[in-house]
């Protein structure tokens, strides 16, 4: 097996396999390779079954393949649910009595390791992921040393016994991992060792810290959750006030008091929960006070899928709240454009006074990936508040439509906010001129933004006939692609910013002879919302919305049957 190897992890939930993957990529990587992790999980606390895909590789890889290179089994019926994706080079490893008949004689390279038992010769069954860690481990010889260096750190706190046991279960595994001499011969990459490995879910909430992110609330709902977990656990260290809210309404609010009194402030929450904070949303659009909202999308509509993914709430993030007013959204497509645009966006909002939505997913936010180091001194918090003086208006009209940010107690000034129509010092109104006035001053913003607005990006080549075009996370996917497909007559237009479009949107669709668009979505929002702005209609739509990401094989066979 060389170059790219997929890894499959397949049981129940509590069984261990998010502990054997947080470990074993971080070793994989420090040992000189390229790795990638990806979980699809059962809507459970206990059983059902989930899995994990890792995979390993010479070169830089960001998404998800249908392929199975190894098959790690630990539970009865882990293989029914992924057996399509079963190559006829699969290596099926598990103990025998788990694996079903049908696989032994499918003509599958079956490898009988029964974790179980190594475990209870350990101490108990409850050390079988140290086992998979170490199998893992030694399956690509990385040093022992090392892994053992990994188990006494996530145990630390333990206990003596707990820590010499687990490191005991994995020399276990490690030795099984070595007899099944698979002869694996990746070629290393010592650019990978220096990488750092994060989850999306990391970069949202670095990229938070960033921008200066002093106050966060929500209430939890997957998959945004880790966002504030994140932010809960390096509170102390960077001076962020946590709290969680009773419910999104209070949460939409509470961001909307931390700003005016001068914070900077995010919510994190994925649809339902968004949908509860659109009042709040229109409110903080007329009293023009910024906001940071992370909306981390999953299946719809009400609960749909809680654990899966889907791009299905662009629309939700474009047009949620009452009346016409501007907004900014995000959508990166990888961690090291999550970080950096989470940080912008705290600068945005403070600066247009205008609520900016990054939108990510549960693909984004449960993968792991590996990103060069980034260098946070290019980061600056924009602080844009003015000291008010005696005859400060809140709301007055300027040429950009930014009026200037004041605050209680800095200055001599009176800060009003009140969520009716007001006149340029704050006052209700009901006078029609002023009305339109400050309608008209709202939305000049978005004008004002365009002369910053972030260009999609071409990736592949730049004499292109056709052009895929994505957003999000289907950037790491369609990128493997293009590299694969190596077609000069082929390139992917990269959005991460969705709305205001890019000013360079048109430009590069119109260059192209064919248009191509991907989402995961079921009635291609994006391709819509370009549409309404430019005109242009796309020559193909592939979409996917069954809670799964697109695989690299999908997408290479509909592009072929495009041709």
């Amino acid at each position: 097996m060389k170059n790219d190897i997929s890894i499959v992890l397949s049981g129940e939930a509590g069984q261990g396999i998010k502990t054997v993957e947080l470990l074993i990529i971080r070793a994989l990587k420090n040992s000189g390779y390229n790795v990638f992790s990806t979980t699809e999980l059962m809507s459970r606390v206990r059983g059902g079954n989930n899995t994990t895909e890792i995979r390993v590789s010479n070169k830089k890889v960001q998404a998800f393949v249908d392929r199975i290179d190894i098959l790690i089994v630990l539970s009865k019926n882990a293989i029914s649910r992924i057996e399509n994706r079963l190559i006829k080079d699969s290596i099926i490893i598990g103990q025998n009595s788990v694996i079903e008949e049908k696989y032994k004689n499918g003509g599958y390279k079956i490898k009988d390791v029964d974790m179980g038992s190594l475990a209870k010769e350990v101490g108990g069954i409850i050390y079988s992921n140290a086992i998979v860690y170490g199998l893992i481990a030694g399956i690509f010889n990385i040093d022992l040393n090392l892994i053992k260096e990994y188990i006494t750190n996530h145990f630390s706190t333990k206990g003596k016994i707990i820590i010499e046991n687990n490191i005991s279960a994995v020399i276990k595994g490690y030795e099984k991992g070595n007899e099944l001499n698979l002869e694996i011969q990746i070629k290393k990459d010592d650019k990978a060792k220096n990488q750092i490995i994060l989850s999306g879910t990391e970069s949202i909430g670095i990229g938070a810290l960033a921008g200066g992110c002093d106050f966060i609330t929500a209430y939890p709902m997957s998959p945004s959750t880790g966002v504030i977990h994140f932010l809960a656990k390096h509170s102390e260290e960077y001076g962020v006030v946590v709290e969680q809210a009773e419910d999104e309404i209070s949460a939409i609010n509470m961001i909307q008091g931390a700003w005016y009194a001068g914070a900077r402030a995010m919510t994190t929450t994925s649809g339902g929960g968004f949908a509860l904070m659109e009042e709040g949303i229109s409110n903080a659009a007329i009293t023009e006070v910024p906001i940071v909202i992370h909306l981390a999308q999953r299946p719809a509509p009400s609960t749909g899928l809680p654990t899966r993914t889907e791009q299905g709430d662009l629309n939700l993030a474009l047009y949620a709240g009452h009346g016409e007013f501007p907004r900014i959204i995000f959508a990166p497509g990888n961690f090291t454009d999550g970080i950096c645009l989470t940080q912008k966006a705290f600068n945005l909002a403070d600066k247009y006074q205008v609520p900016v939505i990054i939108l990510t997913d549960q693909f984004y936010i449960d993968s792991y990936q590996s990103i060069k180091s980034i260098d946070f001194s290019d980061f600056e918090v924009e602080n844009y508040i003015t000291k008010t003086d005696k005859d400060y208006k809140r709301y007055k009209i300027t040429e950009d439509g930014i009026s200037p940010r004041g605050i209680p107690m800095h200055g001599d000034g009176f800060v009003r906010f009140d969520s009716h129509e007001h006149d340029e010092s704050g006052f209700i109104t009901e006078d029609f001129d002023i009305r339109k006035k400050m309608v008209d001053k709202r939305l000049k913003k978005l004008e004002s933004y365009s002369k910053e607005s972030i260009d999609a990006e071409i990736i592949g080549s730049k004499n292109y006939k056709t052009l895929i075009v994505g957003w999000g996370s289907t950037y790491g996917v369609i990128k493997e692609v293009i590299q694969e497909l190596n077609d000069d007559d082929l390139a992917f237009a990269y959005f991460k910013q969705v709305y205001p479009l890019p000013n360079n949107t048109k430009e590069i669709l119109s260059k192209a002879k064919k248009l191509i668009i991907i989402e995961n979505n079921a009635t291609s929002q994006f391709g819509q919302l370009i549409k309404r702005y430019t005109g242009m209609e796309f020559t193909k739509r592939i979409l996917k919305y069954n809670g799964m990401p697109f695989s690299i094989e999908e997408i290479i066979e509909k592009l072929n049957g495009i041709k």
